[in-house]
């Protein structure tokens, strides 16, 4: 009996030393890599968004008031498409409602991507 419970200690601690080693080594692999990548990224985009200035918003507060009271009827189930009827539950459908709606009242919104 008290072979037996020696082992299964033993292989207990043979397979967590092996996770742990496993997670040590994609950890360090994966880290070392992105550093030099992240940073060549910021400074193009960096470069392109001071010589791309937009004049303002994007976006009217009144438009994000549109979606944020779309979110509101969807969290609450009051929020349903148009034909159909059936009740909206994905939160990109929902911000989608309330631009379209902005858009149709004449707010400052970006048009749709086609």
């Amino acid at each position: 009996m008290a072979t037996k419970k020696a082992a299964k200690k033993s292989s207990s601690k043979k397979s967590s030393g092996r996770k742990s080693a496993s997670k040590k080594s994609s950890s360090h692999k994966s880290s070392g890599h992105k550093s030099p990548s992240k940073k060549s990224t910021s400074r193009k985009s960096s470069s392109k968004k001071s010589s791309k200035k937009s004049s303002g918003r994007k976006y009217s507060p009144s438009a994000g008031e549109d979606v944020k009271r779309e979110m509101h009827e969807m969290k609450h189930g009051k929020l349903h498409s148009g034909r159909s009827g059936k009740k909206v539950t994905s939160r990109k459908q929902a911000i989608a409602i309330g631009l379209s709606e902005a858009r149709r009242e004449g707010k400052k919104v970006p048009p749709k991507k086609k």
